[in-house]
């Protein structure tokens, strides 16, 4: 079993668990995440004690996006966001790539990344009273990072759009009415369903179960391809931006942010 610094992980059943395990800074992902997410999903592709994954939060919170420490420091050093932007493409297509079953059990707010990571798992089960989204524009960046890709898929065009552009998170259960997840549960509920899911898919034929994801997965990696390389390129311009800058200061200092409207001085 790998270990890591800021994720756990568990095996029980002939079920892999991959946790998010910053709970004091609700599992914000920080540069040491980034490069222990790709990491995971790739043994959990090649290991041989597990059929299904299942991807959480540590304590009340999925993942609340990226931590302002780390994102102060690649505005004020641009250049370290590349090494960034590279490695979340290889999160995406480890995800997409890892032919398990993969569960999220969305244990409170799944934001940014947080939301993206969330999105990508096969079936997803989120619990009532969380929110979804990714505000990545209202830090001044593009949405980058895998969530153009993933978000049209569940939802529509027209949804995502809504939702990318404006960065306006949307409870679990209106999450669930439109189909960006597809469960949401009661607190009390979470474990016992996503437990019940994955019993169920223990019982199935798991080279059928498996081929069909990855046969359901082709689409959503050819647009994947389609859209990552400009979508990093875009967001690391942005975070090379005044906005991005101003956005970070202000989230320091506790107040909105006061955006430039001139697109030749941002």
């Amino acid at each position: 079993m790998r270990t890591y610094s800021t994720l756990a992980l568990t095996r029980k059943d002939r079920i892999l668990t991959i946790t998010l395990n910053r709970p004091d800074v609700l599992n914000a992902v920080n540069l040491e995440m980034h490069d222990e997410l790709a990491d995971a999903f790739n043994f959990a592709a090649t290991d041989d004690q597990s059929d299904i994954v299942i991807l959480t939060g540590a304590g009340r919170a999925f993942c609340a996006g990226g931590d302002i420490e780390h994102l102060a420091r690649n505005a004020a050093a641009p250049e370290r966001f590349d090494h960034e932007a590279r490695i979340a493409k290889r999160i995406v297509f480890a995800m997409l790539d890892l032919d398990k079953p993969l569960i999220c059990k969305m244990n409170g707010p799944a934001m940014g990344l947080g939301a993206t990571l969330a999105l990508l798992c096969d079936v997803i089960y989120a619990v009532d009273g969380a929110k979804i989204g990714d505000p990545h524009v209202c830090v001044g960046l593009v949405a980058g990072d895998g969530s153009a890709a993933i978000w049209a898929q569940r939802i529509g065009l027209g949804r995502a759009k809504e939702y990318l552009m404006t960065g306006e998170p949307i409870s679990a259960k209106q999450a669930e009415q439109i189909g960006l997840v597809n469960h949401c549960v009661a607190p009390s509920q979470l474990d016992d369903a996503v437990v019940g899911f994955c019993n169920r898919l223990k019982h199935g034929s798991t080279n059928a179960i498996r081929w069909t994801k990855v046969l359901l997965n082709l689409e959503l990696k050819r647009v994947a391809h389609a859209v990552m390389d400009a979508g990093i390129a875009y967001e690391s311009v942005t975070a090379r931006s005044a906005d991005h800058r101003e956005a970070v200061k202000a989230i320091q200092e506790k107040r909105r942010p006061v955006f430039c409207h001139d697109p030749a001085k941002v």
